[in-house]
């Protein structure tokens, strides 16, 4: 975030503090139990929202070395994204050009090549066909036209973003709607990937991400986890687009106040966080940075996600690595051990029959913004093919 808007969101805070308010709605939002039972329209987000758009899929620092490559399946494509010689990233589907079996499994460093370990087609960094066991009995299937088949990705801003069909084109700018400036200000480029978990859930993949957009839970669902930390809804709230950012205040703000805001580390003092639309929560906390990626899972109650935590600098002495993981080991414990089992009890309650419609109210604006963006888009998509 620029400095001027760090400064700008600080005010605001100490403001809702000294007035016990938080940004607000212009009225409560009643969003349907459907959105999250109904399988007609978790079909429909997966192929609107997922394989019909770009999503983002981390920090290019994933992959930070030539010859680095990563599988990547949580969208139900199969992809192989990799690093090539020239430092550029490259995405395909990970699917052998003869008889459709996966080329890799995982992820990798120093690769030079990929081979099918079905019958050994192998393939350049790429994407190329460069050779095949008893190619003569090939030789009617040029070559050329049996590269692996390469998926639209643009790398920028230090974040990597990636469409599932090869039609698809890739704006970041656009995506993120008058975010690329303050996500450009955190130098994303800089940044060192430390560690990768992955989750399996049951819950709806936007049960997910709703945990992540309000403070109002803090001081109740986690009252020794994140409460001592930061206030209870006390936050800001601003949409750009279909993305939105919420600035947390930590207990420690009020510290600003004796300082002139020249001086000000509004960083150390909150906490910024970003929902990319559709399904990537970016979390910047003082000098690390958290993203979440949330997948519609097999059925429409479940939900596949990873969580990554990048960190300024390389890890490379004991404490270091300590730091990282009693950060890591906190933000995981707070979420396993509270917001997803409560949100698995929520998605179970759903069935019921309790209730038709779920209560967002004015104090959680980041909440009815998300959900109408997810309506808003499969309206649009519905009277796209309806047009056509």
């Amino acid at each position: 975030m620029r400095r001027q808007d760090q400064i700008a969101e600080a005010r605001k805070l100490l403001a809702h503090l000294d007035r016990r308010t938080t940004a607000l709605a212009d009225a409560i939002y009643r969003n349907p139990v459907s959105d999250y039972t109904c399988p007609e329209q978790a079909a429909r987000e997966r192929e609107v929202l997922f394989r019909g758009g770009a999503i983002n899929i981390g920090l290019g620092c994933l992959l930070p070395r030539p010859g680095d490559w990563m599988t990547h399946d949580y969208a139900g494509v199969p992809i192989l994204l990799v690093r090539r010689a020239d430092g550029t990233l490259g995405a395909f589907l990970n699917v052998c050009r003869h008889r459709g079996a996966r080329i890799a499994e995982g992820c990798g460093q120093a690769a030079r090549s990929f081979s099918c370990p079905y019958h050994g087609w192998t393939y350049g960094l790429d994407g190329a066909l460069v050779a095949r066991p008893d190619d003569a009995s090939f030789a009617m299937a040029d070559p050329a036209a049996h590269g692996l088949r390469p998926l639209p990705l643009v790398e920028k801003y230090g974040m990597i973003w990636i469409g599932l069909r090869p039609e698809i084109r890739i704006d970041p700018d656009a995506l993120l709607d008058g975010l690329a400036e303050d996500l450009a200000a955190y130098r994303l480029d800089t940044y060192h990937h430390y560690q990768t978990r992955m989750l399996r859930r049951q819950l709806n993949w936007k049960l997910a991400i709703d945990t992540f957009c309000e403070t109002y839970h803090l001081s109740y669902l986690h009252p020794d986890t994140v409460s001592p930390l930061f206030h209870t809804n006390r936050a800001t709230f601003d949409a750009f687009g279909r993305n939105h950012r919420i600035v947390a205040a930590r207990r420690t703000i009020d510290e600003l106040r004796d300082q002139p805001e020249a001086a000000w580390d509004v960083f150390f003092h909150t906490a910024m966080l970003y929902v990319l639309f559709p399904n990537t929560v970016f979390l910047f906390q003082r000098d690390h940075v958290e993203t979440w990626h949330m997948f519609p899972g097999a059925g429409v109650d479940e939900c596949v996600m990873y969580v990554s935590l990048y960190i300024p600098e390389p890890a490379v002495s004991d404490s270091a690595r300590r730091h990282w993981d009693n950060n890591f080991n906190l933000l995981m414990t707070t979420v396993e051990e509270q917001d997803f089992p409560t949100c698995e009890g929520m998605q179970k309650g759903f069935d019921s029959g309790a209730q038709d419609a779920i209560t967002f109210g004015r104090n959680e604006p980041a909440l009815q913004h998300f959900h109408k963006s997810v309506r808003a888009a499969l309206v649009a998509a519905e009277r796209r093919i309806a047009a056509e």
